[in-house]
């Protein structure tokens, strides 16, 4: 039964109701279809280069399972060798870009490597067939290609590497070789608790090999495939670039001992492995090749009924490639002025490594939960008593835990950042909404019983691997910007305006991938469910926000409307909120604990406005009036509290030395949030004061998009520099968004906020762009003088947002303002 024929069968059960009025849905049959859903979701998205840290990694997403993974390296000469093996993303490496050109997580998809540094184009073309019991099927191409500059006889070895992670489950070879190695395919075969049968094959594929007249030929052929099987303590799996190289060593230094170092064989024949194949849980597949190579991966679940083949993979790898191109023309084809070629390439490009860049994650994560009240920043000097409350080192290990997450950077940040991810789902969610719920409901899954989630997610020593140790613990007070409200919002609006009548005749038709892509959205009974169950989750970590990111108005006797609605950010230091996510921005100095910052009162304020609209949707009529309350408080405080009329903008709030509340003014991205999470009236005079700020050339607009901090600061472009005058993508994705809203509705500003969105639109979009043509590659951050990408390199993350600029309308055919009847027709 196929995939299509499966989910028409569960959708007959509702064929009726379906569509009618939620009250109608039989109870039986949503059961059974959101059954059927999640089990297909699960089967399709079980397989994929999820090792994001690696340039080409497969896994599924099963904790203690089969990791795969590939490494290759120049091996013309003796000294450049050990820095030449590829395996880890690294920044500054020697390479000319890389990344997915086109990538679907369902489906699979094509990236290339542009290895500059050892002088080959290596490309990995990935494939799935989700079809049986175990989550289906899967194949790999990898080819490599020397660049212009490469010698006519370029070496590389190219290894692949299959572990099994689960105690006891090991792989058995079933192929037949000889004592040198494997003229054809190398087959492993297995069994697993939770994956059930299976084959991986290693084709032979096509390619020269270095000749050598060395004695060492007789026991080292180099046309010949090696394999080497070992038993690798669990713990130690992920580190295979060291058990590599262990296992090279130990076979140069028996050349050396056999045949003298000034009598060594040929670099290409030194480096290669001895063949040593046997039953194990980690097993290198090694290849030595001469010029261009290509060979094939191909692993086949029992359950399919069917080993895949050769054929399937290049028949899979062109529908792939054909089916992203169209769906991309018609999710995210590029407007005016962004409607060429060029762009359409750049944004398959940034979609693609976004996505990419899902990874899935296990293991356990370091927490200080020693900290007692006298330490939770409510002392003057709190600064000082908590460094040392660090000092004293009461982390321990908590978990494990998985986590399906997006991540910023491949080879900076191959890890799950909260607020990231929020930023990092508003593209995906256009394109596959049921692969953003499963990443949301990931995320939730990892809430403590207090509704605390840890801001940055480091699961297991590979994930620590790449931390430096004063950032790897996380503590339960510290928060993040909620930015999974704002993917949130949005479906709860999509599900609002859903008509699923249009699909009823065509539900036959649709392919399988299109409705998994959209099912929580084309069932209203699914997602209402979805809603539901996460609900009470999201609620948990909302009072656990207002619990523990309090701000202090009574002990200070500030004037406010709400006595309640007041926030602060814990975490500080004197330089830094890291909690916050604008890191070095300036704050008030010194830390004090009556603080009060208005980016966390505008998340809090986004929060309750998100949360009204889903209690709404589930139900909950009192929650409803609950959150109204708050958001009526913060939009009163945010004016009482951190309103300068003066200055123009909204500020952070501290207490002076009359003990006094005091407003402190760095104009930047902290003055624009009420206007950046979509909380002042179009008609209130305080957005036109903020737009005027926004669009200022000497203080936030440049030609390459809004600056973090004013050019008129003291601050600015100073220390660390890092919100401190460059241009970040996410905050100027957020303040785009919003000028389109206000330019699209009734008020005073609306002609000044559709200027400036058509202009900082197109800087934005022209500045990544020019960047990524010129390197390679998304940067975290780009310099406003100059434009040029900087910071992080291969930053996918919210970088990417760019691909959501572009598919904006350009609003030049827009009257401003109007009627909302006549802008839905507009834009119809």
């Amino acid at each position: 039964m196929t995939l299509s024929s499966q989910l028409t069968a569960a959708l007959s059960f509702l064929a009726v109701p379906l569509f009618a009025p939620l009250a109608a849905c039989q109870p039986e049959g949503e059961a059974i279809l959101n059954a059927e859903i999640g089990r297909m979701n699960n089967q399709s998205l079980l397989w994929g280069p999820y090792r994001p840290n690696l340039y080409f990694g497969v896994r599924p997403r099963i904790p203690k399972s089969l990791a795969t993974g590939l490494l290759w390296a120049k091996v013309d000469n003796y000294v450049e060798v050990q820095n030449s093996f590829r395996y880890t993303c690294e920044q500054h490496e020697g390479m000319a870009g890389y990344g997915w050109d086109e990538y679907d997580t369902r489906r699979g998809g094509v990236q290339h490597i542009h290895d500059a540094g050892n002088k080959i184009d290596i490309t990995t073309e990935f494939v799935k067939i989700p079809i049986g019991t175990h989550g289906g099927s899967w194949a790999a191409r990898i080819k490599g290609e020397p660049r212009e500059d490469a010698p006519a006889d370029l070496q590389t070895t190219v290894l692949f590497y299959v572990a099994s992670e689960a105690l006891g489950e090991m792989l058995d070879i079933n192929s037949e070789g000889d004592a040198l190695g494997f003229d054809g395919d190398v087959a492993f075969v297995g069994k697993s608790a939770v994956l059930g049968d299976y084959k991986l094959v290693v084709a032979k594929g096509t390619g020269d090999h270095p000749k050598s007249d060395h004695a060492i030929s007789s026991k080292r052929d180099l046309t010949k495939t090696t394999v080497q099987s070992l038993t690798v303590p669990e713990e130690h799996l992920w580190q295979a670039k060291q058990i590599l190289f262990q296992q090279l060593k130990a076979g140069v230094d028996e050349i050396i001992q056999e045949f003298g170092a000034e009598n060594a064989p040929p670099p290409w024949q030194v480096y290669q492995l001895a063949n040593k194949p046997n039953t194990g849980n980690f097993h290198l597949v090694q290849k030595v090749f001469e010029g261009p190579f290509e060979f094939d991966i191909l692993f086949s679940s029992g359950s399919a009924g069917k080993d895949i083949t050769s054929e399937d993979l290049t028949r899979e790898i062109k529908s792939t490639t054909e089916s992203f191109n169209e769906r991309f023309v018609e999710v995210f084809a590029p407007q005016a002025p962004f409607n060429a070629d060029k762009y359409r390439r750049f944004g398959r490009s940034m979609l693609s490594n976004l996505a990419g860049g899902i990874g899935y994650f296990y293991g356990k994560h370091v927490v200080d939960r020693s900290y007692a009240p006298e330490y939770d920043e409510e002392n003057e000097g709190f600064w000082e008593e908590t460094a040392e409350a660090r000092a004293r080192g009461q982390e321990q290990l908590e978990g494990p835990y998985e986590l399906f997450s997006s991540i910023p950077s491949r080879p900076f940040f191959p890890r799950g950042f909260l607020w990231d991810e929020g930023f990092h789902l508003i593209p995906v969610a256009d394109w596959d909404i049921d692969l953003t719920l499963e990443i949301v409901k990931s995320w939730y899954n990892l809430m403590d019983e207090d509704g605390w989630i840890a801001r940055e997610q480091i699961l297991g020593d590979e994930a620590r691997s790449k931390v430096p140790p004063e950032f790897q613990v996380q503590y339960p007070h510290y928060a993040n910007p909620p930015t999974l409200y704002l993917v949130l919002e949005a479906f709860t609006e999509r599900l609002q305006k859903t008509n699923g009548s249009q699909y009823a005749g065509e539900r036959e038709h649709l392919s399988p991938d299109t409705v998994l892509e959209s099912a929580h959205v084309d069932n209203p009974s699914l997602g209402v469910e979805y809603l539901r169950n996460l609900y009470p989750l999201l609620r948990r970590q909302f009072l656990w926000f207002k619990k523990t990111q309090f701000g202090d108005i009574k002990s200070y006797d500030r004037q406010a409307y709400s006595r309640k609605e007041a926030y602060r950010w814990r975490g500080r230091s004197i330089q830094h909120i890291l909690t916050s996510g604008l890191d070095d921005y300036p704050r008030p100095q010194p830390p004090h604990p009556g603080e009060l910052h208005v980016d966390l009162m505008s998340w809090m304020g986004m929060t309750a406005r998100v949360l009204a609209k889903i209690a709404d949707f589930v139900g909950l009529s009192e929650d409803v009036e609950e959150y109204n309350k708050v958001f009526d408080g913060i939009s009163h405080n945010l004016v009482d509290l951190h309103w300068s009329e003066p200055e123009g903008c909204f500020c952070d709030a501290t207490i002076d030395e009359f003990e006094e509340h005091t407003l402190v003014c760095h104009k930047g991205y902290i003055s624009l949030f009420p206007f950046l999470l979509g909380l002042l009236r179009p008609d209130d005079p305080k957005l036109g004061k903020l737009l005027d700020l926004l669009g200022d050339e000497d203080e936030l607009f440049s030609p390459h998009g809004i600056r973090s901090l004013s050019k008129k600061s003291e601050f600015y472009g100073t220390d660390e520099n890092y919100w401190r005058s460059p241009v970040w993508i996410n905050i100027n994705y957020l303040a785009i968004v919003q000028l389109r809203n206000y330019a699209t509705q009734d008020g005073p500003f609306a002609a000044k906020a559709k200027t400036l969105y058509a202009k900082l639109r197109e800087n934005i979009v022209e500045t990544v762009y020019q960047s990524w043509e010129e390197t390679g590659f998304a940067w975290e951050q780009y310099n406003p003088e100059t434009g040029k990408g900087q910071r992080t390199q291969h930053f996918t993350g919210w970088t990417s947002l760019v691909v959501k600029i572009m598919a904006l309308d350009d609003l030049s055919s827009w009257s401003t303002g109007g009627s909302a009847a006549q802008r839905d027709k507009d834009e119809l």
